[in-house]
């Protein structure tokens, strides 16, 4: 029930970037030159999203819980922080620069295109570039921790 699930919400989620045209990159970017070939139509798509994302959040989370998961896997932080801030930033620059953002790309995929395919091997790259510096970051205050314990 699980797979069914995940691949009908796949599917929707899939159809909804194609006909939306978040799935052409060249629309995206369009979308993004204010001062050029303007193209405000993804404005509407977006505030859609936003649309129906709110009413599904108040709607959802009235339940006592998800109906698949055991429970509803929520962010809980409020910290705006460096690594906010920095993810944020990326995520825009790569979408300018690419015109995919990951949701958008994972349908594209499919095609064989192979900007997304580089765009794709690039999210996974900074993604597992990024979990490497965390690991170092923590390592790092871990052993300046101990340190400080020691000298003490």
């Amino acid at each position: 029930m699980r797979i069914v699930t995940a691949y009908l919400i796949g599917l929707v989620f899939g159809l909804g970037i194609s006909i939306s045209g978040m799935a052409n990159p060249a629309k995206v970017l369009n979308f993004f030159d204010i001062a050029g070939t303007w193209d405000p139509s993804l404005i509407f798509v977006m505030g859609g999203a936003l649309i129906v994302t709110f009413i599904g959040y108040r709607l959802v989370l009235k339940r006592s819980g998800p109906i698949i998961e055991g429970g509803f896997q929520i962010p809980h932080s409020r910290t705006i922080d460096i690594r906010l801030i920095g993810g944020s930033a990326l995520f825009g620059i790569g979408w300018g620069l690419s015109g995919f953002c990951p949701g958008g790309a994972l349908p594209v995929l499919g095609t064989g295109n192979s900007s997304v395919v580089l765009f794709i091997a690039a999210l996974l790259a900074g993604m597992l570039a990024a979990r490497f510096m965390m690991r170092l970051a923590k390592d790092s205050r871990t052993a300046s921790q101990a340190a400080t314990i020691q000298i003490r």
